[in-house]
C-alpha cells in the first residue's frame, strides 16, 4: 500500500477516536466527586442556591440531554464558559495549550539528543566501562520521580547556582525558552533514559545484521553504515516508542508545571478539578486527548516512511 493510501486510511481512523475521546471526557467529568454549585457556594450554601446554580448551568437535565447539548456546542467550536475565571473556555485553551506544547516539544529534542548518541556509544561499546556507566547513570534517572528530579534541579540550579529562573514564563520566546529550559530537562531525564534502552537493545541488534556486514564489505565508511543502515532501522521501534512516551510526558507535565509555576495546561486542569470548573475540565482534557492521538498519528506515519512494509 502506498504511503498515501496509509496516511489516508489512518486520517480516517482518528474519526471515531476523537468521538469516543468525546464520550470519555463527558463521562469522566461528571464522575468527579462534588458538584460545581457547591464548590461556587460553599460547603454553607442552601438548596434553593445551589439548584439555581444547576440550572444555570444546565446541570439539572438529564446525562443524555447535556451530552447532546455538549456535541452541539463542540461542534461549533464552543466550548463553554469556564465557571471560576469567566472567561471562554476557548481562550484559555488557545492561551494555556502552547506552553505546554513548547514544553513538551523542548522536553521531547533534549531526550532525543541525550538518547541517540547516548544509545550509540553503549552499543558500540556494549560491555564495556561507558556501556556500564551510561546505563547505571540512566538507572537512577529512570527510577527517580518526576516532582523530586524537578525539586533537586530547581534547588541547584535556580536557588543555589542561579543559572535559571524559579518559575515563570517570560514575555518574549526566548525567555520562554529560557524559563522553560529547566522544566523540560527534567521530563526530558527519565524519557531519555527509557529511549536510550530501547534504541541501544535495537542499534545491537541491527549491527549483526546481514545487510549491514554487506554494506561493510562493499567499503562504505562507518558513519554512512550508521546513519543510513543502523540508525533508521533501529529507529523503527523507538519511534513507536517515542509516541506512546507522549501521554506519559504530558502527564509528567501537569506535575512539572506545578512545581516550577509554570502557567499551562496542566496547571490549570489541576485548579479546575478541584474548582469542579466542568466546562474547563472538559475542553482541556478534551484538547490535550486530540493533541496525543494527533501525535499517534504523526508517529504512525514516520514509522511507515522509515519501514515501508507497515504501510501494507
Amino acid at each position: 500500500m502506498p504511503l498515501g493510501s496509509f496516511v489516508a486510511r489512518r486520517l480516517l481512523q482518528v474519526i471515531p477516536t476523537f468521538a469516543f475521546i468525546l464520550v470519555v471526557v463527558f463521562v469522566l467529568v461528571r464522575l468527579l466527586p462534588g458538584d460545581p454549585a457547591s464548590a461556587i457556594l460553599g460547603d454553607r450554601a442552601l438548596d434553593a442556591d445551589v439548584a439555581r446554580i444547576n440550572a444555570d448551568l444546565g446541570l439539572d437535565r438529564s446525562l443524555p440531554v447535556q451530552f447532546l447539548r455538549f456535541l452541539e456546542a463542540t461542534a461549533t467550536g464552543d466550548l463553554g464558559q469556564s465557571i471560576h475565571l469567566h472567561v471562554p473556555v476557548l481562550d484559555l485553551v488557545l492561551q494555556r495549550l502552547p506552553v505546554t506544547i513548547l514544553l513538551t516539544v523542548m522536553a521531547a529534542l533534549i531526550a532525543l539528543a541525550i538518547a541517540i548518541p547516548l544509545a550509540f556509544v553503549s552499543a558500540l561499546r556494549r560491555g564495556g566501562a561507558a556501556d556500564a556507566a551510561i546505563r547505571g547513570v540512566f538507572q537512577v534517572g529512570l527510577s527517580t520521580p518526576v516532582f523530586y528530579l524537578g525539586l533537586v534541579l530547581l534547588i541547584v540550579f535556580a536557588a543555589k547556582l542561579r543559572w535559571f529562573p524559579v518559575g515563570g514564563y517570560g514575555e518574549t520566546f526566548l525567555d520562554h525558552v529560557y524559563h522553560l529550559f529547566l522544566p523540560a530537562l527534567t521530563l526530558a531525564l527519565s524519557l531519555a533514559a527509557v529511549l536510550m534502552r530501547n534504541l541501544r537493545a535495537a542499534i545491537i541488534g541491527v549491527l549483526g545484521a546481514d545487510y549491514v556486514e554487506f554494506a561493510r564489505a562493499k567499503g562504505l565508511a562507518t558513519r554512512l553504515v550508521l546513519v543510513r543502515h543502523v540508525l533508521r532501522n533501529a529507529l523503527i521501534s523507538t519511534v513507536a516508542l517515542f509516541g506512546l512516551s507522549i501521554g506519559t510526558l504530558l502527564g509528567g507535565a501537569v506535575i512539572t508545571e506545578t512545581v516550577f509555576a509554570i502557567p499551562g495546561a496542566g496547571r490549570l486542569m489541576i485548579d479546575s478539578i478541584y474548582g469542579r470548573d466542568y466546562p474547563v475540565v472538559q475542553g482541556m482534557t478534551m484538547a490535550l486527548a486530540i493533541l496525543v492521538s494527533l501525535t499517534f498519528l504523526a508517529t504512525d506515519i514516520l514509522q511507515a516512511w522509515l519501514d515501508p512494509r507497515i504501510a501494507r
